[in-house]
């Protein structure tokens, strides 16, 4: 027999449960597309409800990195985004981009870069000259971030330091091999 805590921490678990599974049917409808959004932006359904499409973001970026989402993405239409593949995100430190929004679509956090992820890196080691010999630090020379993200090791090898590491891209386009050394993965948020 139940007691009433058994049964509330059974109607707990079963609501959560439902409403956590009627929020992902919901955000499959809602989100055509997964998009990297600009630093500092909140989960995707709650970016999409708090951006304007204002443009202040894009504005404001020095790199001009900051896209809107074509009129054919539903919901995203108009939004902010980043292809890094084309333009990186150069982790600006004081944070245009969130600065500049005025819904909080796109917040500056406390530590700049604390917690905050645009990509996830990876070095694919048998694309990197520096493993046949050849003495390069481009990658890590160009890092915006510095050491703390990209640092070489003592045999001149790369080494991504993932706490420190945005996956801002700019590491990806200064690679001097083709294709790059290095792999962006999107982060899900």
């Amino acid at each position: 027999m139940f007691n009433g805590g058994d049964r509330r921490d059974l109607l707990k678990q079963a609501t959560d449960k439902w409403l956590g599974s009627l929020m992902e049917q919901a955000e499959e409808r809602i989100i055509r597309r997964r998009f990297v959004r600009p630093p500092g932006a909140l989960t995707e359904v709650a970016f999409l409800a708090a951006c304007t499409r204002c443009n202040a973001c894009v504005d404001v970026c020095p790199p001009r990195a900051i896209r809107t989402a074509s009129s054919g993405e539903g919901f995203a239409a108009g939004t902010p985004y980043l292809e890094v593949e084309l333009q990186p995100c150069v982790a600006c430190p004081d944070m245009p981009c969130a600065s500049a929004c005025p819904t909080g679509a796109l917040t500056r956090p406390e530590k700049i870069w604390e917690g905050y992820k645009l990509h996830v890196l990876e070095l694919v080691p048998e694309r990197c000259v520096t493993f046949s010999g050849v003495t390069c630090s481009a990658c890590a020379d160009s890092c915006p971030v510095g050491a703390t993200a990209l640092a070489m090791d003592p045999e001149g090898h790369p080494v991504i330091k993932a706490e420190g590491c945005v996956g801002c891209g700019v590491c990806v386009r200064a690679c001097i091999t083709s294709p790059s050394s290095f792999k962006l993965y999107a982060v899900e948020r």
